[in-house]
């Protein structure tokens, strides 16, 4: 078995974490070209983890009543508006928006488009979050997924900076890190994760990671031949800053228009040169510890031996005249 990486491709991050004869590595494919919005996923993945409700207020941010992923709300479906900037305004001064024909803003006519996509922990191959947990509360599974235990986790919160696309949060009651396990109780017991399980339009599709990625090269290149030129994959990558996701999407725009990071690095990309720094920093203050303690010395003994041999040159000067 080889060391841990903490960067770069990695073909079986299982493996690297001490696992033998491991299936082979599972993950999400979300499709959101598909995606109606209808939270059966959020729903789903509450009732099965038997997770606490959100507050059930209104948050006037569309319809999406749970904004963000949390400690407590591990599948959240996003409802993104876009208004194509020519809507033409009614004699009442509203915007019409059309219940149907409406096109993508900035084409011809095109004046509003819904975009929603349900999004998760995206389960890194290179997982910043596990390489930071000083209790070993996150853990690298059979599956190349990473769990967190919750019985282990002491609430220190490094996980929560650590992660760069912001999933990973501490529950307030008791500081403790929550954050989506892709059912790691189900996959042992066969079945696939709950909320690929309720999607009703496959929107989430569950499976092994390497026939993820085919599906969804194959969907994107089908929706570009229909004209969807803004289809694009996302995390799907092993040449990425986190090696490639375990959780990906298909999405119809930019990532940050889904809130979702352009170019995410593995925060911990760096901790070998960092600590190698630290280290000649660490060697150059001790050398220069010993050199303040030192320093005086040698400079008084070597101007205690000038001093001695001005004196007898002096010396041998004056006996000299005397002759």
């Amino acid at each position: 078995m080889k060391g841990n990486l903490l960067s770069g491709p990695e073909p079986d991050p299982s493996t690297d974490a001490g696992h033998t004869d491991a299936p082979p590595r599972v993950g999400f494919f979300t499709d959101t070209s598909v995606c109606i919005g209808c939270k059966a996923c959020e729903v789903a993945c509450k009732e099965w983890n038997a997770l606490p409700e959100d507050g059930l207020s209104f948050s006037g941010m569309s319809y999406d009543n749970t904004q963000a992923l949390s400690a407590s709300t591990w599948r959240h479906v996003a409802f993104i508006e876009q208004s194509a900037p020519s809507a033409v305004p009614t004699p009442e001064g509203r915007a019409e928006l059309p219940l149907a024909g409406a096109e993508a803003p900035g084409t011809d006519g095109g004046q509003m488009r819904w975009l929603m996509s349900s999004d998760v922990c995206k389960h890194c191959t290179h997982a910043a979050c596990l390489d930071v947990c000083p209790t070993g509360s996150l853990f690298r599974t059979e599956y190349g997924t990473v769990v967190v235990q919750e019985d282990i986790c002491n609430g220190c919160g490094y996980c929560v900076p650590a992660c760069p696309y912001g999933v990973i949060e501490q529950r307030p009651a008791d500081g403790r890190a929550f954050k989506c396990t892709m059912c790691y109780d189900r996959l042992g017991a066969g079945q696939e994760p709950a909320c690929a399980k309720a999607c009703p339009t496959e929107s989430i599709q569950f499976g092994p990671l390497d026939e993820l990625r085919e599906r969804a090269a194959l969907r994107v290149d089908q929706l570009q031949e229909a004209g969807v030129t803004g289809a694009r994959l996302y995390g799907h990558d092993p040449q990425d800053g986190v090696g490639g996701d375990g959780a990906f999407f298909l999405l119809l725009d930019e990532p940050a228009v889904y809130g979702l990071p352009p170019d995410p690095q593995v925060t911990t990309r760096d901790l070998p040169a960092m600590w190698r720094h630290a280290g000649a920093a660490g060697v150059a203050l001790a050398a220069g510890t010993v050199l303040s303690f030192t320093l005086p010395s040698v400079l008084r003994a070597a101007a205690s031996a000038a001093a001695s041999a001005a004196s007898a040159a002096s010396a041998a000067l004056r006996g000299g005249g005397a002759r």
